[in-house]
């Protein structure tokens, strides 16, 4: 293997009886079973970090079973990454070996656009390169956090504060980026009235109401400046709007597999907005992570070991985890 390390960690899909891969919709009904990958050696710039803990992400299963598109089996799941740095590039000047440090939703992007020269990576105009499933600068499929280890672009790592834990702090990565983004890029804070529509592995991070009595529609109607959707299925939108007051906000995040409509009176009424968001750029993942650490924030989490990943996978569909699932990679 050369230059290259081996890492052990988690696939989806096994091989057929005659030696053929499945093909992509048969690979998305396989289980994750352990496999052996290629990490690229160390270069300049690069990070390598020995993954302690890896949250699980609704997405990684809407990756591996192909509900967002044709995945680049086999496929490593994992974006919410935490760690200790075990070796750095002779160019890093920001981390040293024993840095506690996280990589979230992306490993890349051309570093060189208006949108990442002002530390929004994730709007790349040449396209970021995501951390899992994704393709890197060099044409080769990206593998994620289900691992030993990753090395990763010094640009794209994260410190973790003394003051979080590595396990709570997995999570916010992405669910805690993805929620705080748009609650900051939306003016949350005092006097503001704020809402989040699902109770999950994203929603548990922001302030909720919760809206499961259909007379809250009534009740609550016009009570709210700004709505965070982090729910990833289809709800009826023109309910959700109608809780807006003028000029209030509903911002999804939660990205269903399918389609959703609404009315144009919806947002025509009230001088409301429909908007999206998108985890945030690097610079902004830090900010996040400082704040969580100077107020005491971690993600609500329940740790397993690498054999409960599937276990772990039906659970969350069944919406039967508070909050998030964190894989220890260092246990079992």
């Amino acid at each position: 293997m050369g230059a290259f390390r081996l890492v052990e960690l988690e696939r989806v899909v096994d091989a057929l009886e005659d030696g053929f891969r499945h093909a992509a919709g048969l690979a998305a009904l396989e289980p994750l079973a352990p496999i052996t990958i290629e990490r690229r050696d160390v270069g300049p710039h690069d990070v390598r970090i020995d993954i302690k803990y890896a949250g699980i992400c609704h997405s990684d299963i809407h990756t591996v079973r192909g509900e967002w598109g044709p995945a680049n089996y086999p496929v490593v799941p994992g974006h919410e990454i935490a760690g200790v740095v075990a070796e750095v590039g002779s160019a890093v000047t920001r981390f040293a070996v024993g840095d506690r440090v996280g990589v979230g939703c992306l490993v890349d992007s051309c570093g060189e656009c208006d949108s990442c020269l002002r530390g929004e990576e994730q709007h790349c105009r040449k396209g970021s390169v995501l951390t899992d499933n994704g393709i890197g600068r060099d044409g080769q499929p990206t593998q994620g956090g289900y691992a030993e280890s990753i090395v990763v672009t010094e640009r794209f790592v994260c410190r973790i504060p003394d003051g979080l834990a590595l396990d709570v702090a997995a999570p916010l990565l992405c669910a805690g980026i993805t929620t705080y983004a748009p609650l900051r890029r939306w003016g949350a804070g005092p006097g503001k009235r704020v809402a989040v529509v699902g109770l999950g592995g994203l929603g548990h991070l922001a302030e909720y109401h919760a809206t499961t009595d259909p007379a809250t529609f009534a009740v609550l109607a016009r009570s709210f400046d700004l709505i965070v959707n982090t729910v990833s299925a289809a709800i009826d939108l023109d309910a959700y709007l109608s809780l807006l007051d003028v000029d209030g906000v509903l911002v999804t995040v939660g990205v269903p597999a399918e389609p959703m409509s609404v009315h144009a009176a919806s947002v025509a009424l009230q001088r409301r907005t429909l908007a999206g968001s998108l985890i945030g750029g690097l610079p902004q993942t830090q900010e996040m992570l400082d704040f969580c650490a100077e107020h005491g924030i971690g993600a609500e989490i329940e740790k397993i070991n690498r054999q409960q990943i599937n276990q772990a996978y039906e659970r969350v569909l069944a919406a039967d985890v508070r909050y998030r699932f964190v894989i220890d990679m260092t246990a079992g």
